[in-house]
């Protein structure tokens, strides 16, 4: 199963998911915008309508959508508007992107969950995947590659989560 999942930031959100026990596979890339295969720096200028975003590609016999979209949750700010962190711009909006419609049901009972916990409403989108164009190889596992690099997520947050619903 894939879902993509727009946080900030794409380097931090790839980091934290790929700890998940039951995801096999994240990539990097940019999500829902109205260019084909935009380079980072046109995504930065926010013309392209872009969000950075994480493709997640996990094992639903592992950890269900339910558990990876609480994580998600837990390591953003769900009614920050265009901002995570000191990362600020439309390609910072956060987003869940899914591909399957019964993603959908799934996605949006744990929005309601979510949105209890705020008397702000959620910032955060909830639309069908329109398009998505992987980044530059540099990118990819970027904090695996530069340990030392910015992130705007807490990483200790890995060891206080459970991962089941």
């Amino acid at each position: 199963m894939v879902i993509y999942l727009a946080g900030g930031c794409f380097w931090g959100v790839e980091a934290f998911m790929s700890e998940i026990p039951g995801v096999e596979e994240t990539r990097v890339g940019y999500a829902n915008g109205h260019s084909e295969n935009p380079t980072y720096e046109e995504v930065c200028t926010g013309g392209t309508g872009h969000a950075e975003a994480v493709e997640v590609r996990y094992n639903p016999d592992v950890v269900s959508l339910v558990s990876v979209l609480n994580t998600f949750f837990a390591i953003i700010n769900p009614v920050s508007v265009n901002r995570q962190g000191d990362d600020c711009g439309s390609q910072y909006r956060t987003g869940v992107y899914y591909v399957r419609p019964e993603d959908r049901q799934t996605a949006s009972g744990v929005f309601e969950e979510i949105q209890k916990k705020y008397s702000e409403p959620l910032a955060t989108e909830l639309k069908p995947l329109e398009n998505f164009s992987g980044a530059e190889e540099y990118h990819q596992k970027y904090l695996e590659k530069n340990p030392n690099g910015y992130c705007h997520i807490d990483m200790s947050l890995l060891d206080g989560l459970t991962f089941d619903d």
